[in-house]
């Protein structure tokens, strides 16, 4: 497998590259628009075609570049079926398996951040690998005052789908704002300040009420231009 964690420093978000198998064919997961040269760059560097490009959720702090790559590419774009971009040419849902070459994303939704997150689990790993979108980040998760958000459906997301997971699972999420790239479902169970195993859904619902925080930058510009799959009006 080829995996390339990538990160634009305006948004703190990751961008991850994935590919297997012969064909070369790879996929690219939270495409950031003002990055898609780079990542067009890597994917040539590396001998590869962009074949598909994934989203875990309609982006409130940045506009993807899904439209922008698949127009260039001919990629084809995935998001949640209900939720998510109705531009996107395949909707997922829980338990969908979509090929890359020989890897496996095995589709987890995990609402609660907004409405229609998805997680995506790779195979074949060892150890396993999730992109867990803003539903878990390293010591901590995504907000859930916008979008369709709901802190009770995140904590029952997580701890269903994403702590059920083998505690050696690395999760890699969309976003960091600590310099932490990468934890596991261990280290998150045992530190995360509000998914610990110790914590009750009352007090986490509590304690996502409570954080008072301003709107995401972009959320004006990035909500609209996401659900057209960040495509520039002509």
């Amino acid at each position: 497998m080829i995996f390339r964690q990538l990160f634009d420093r305006e948004t703190s978000t990751f961008t991850y590259l994935v590919a297997g198998g012969a064909d070369g064919g790879a996929a690219l997961v939270d495409p950031v628009r003002e990055q898609v040269e780079r990542d067009l760059q890597l994917v040539r560097e590396l001998g590869l075609r962009l074949t598909h490009v994934f989203e875990t959720h309609v982006h409130a702090d940045h506009v993807t570049g899904a439209g922008e790559l698949r127009a260039r590419t001919g990629a084809k774009t995935y998001g949640a079926r209900s939720g998510g971009p109705a531009c996107a040419d395949e909707g997922l849902v829980d338990g969908d398996v979509v090929a890359v070459g020989n890897v496996r994303f095995r589709v987890l939704a995990t609402p609660g951040h907004t409405s229609s997150c998805l997680s995506y689990l790779l195979a074949p790993c060892d150890p396993p690998r999730v992109l867990s979108g803003d539903a878990l980040l390293v010591r901590g998760c995504g907000r859930t005052d916008f979008q369709g958000g709901d802190a009770a459906t995140l904590f029952d997301s997580v701890r269903s789908k994403l702590f059920s997971l083998p505690d050696a699972t690395l999760v890699y999420p969309a976003h960091d704002y600590r310099g932490m790239s990468l934890s596991t479902v261990g280290e998150e169970k045992a530190h995360n300040p509000r998914l610990r195993a110790s914590m009750t859904k009352e007090a986490f619902v509590a304690i996502m009420g409570a954080l008072d925080l301003p709107p995401p930058a972009k959320i004006a510009e990035a909500v609209p231009a996401n659900l057209a799959c960040g495509e520039r009006p002509q």
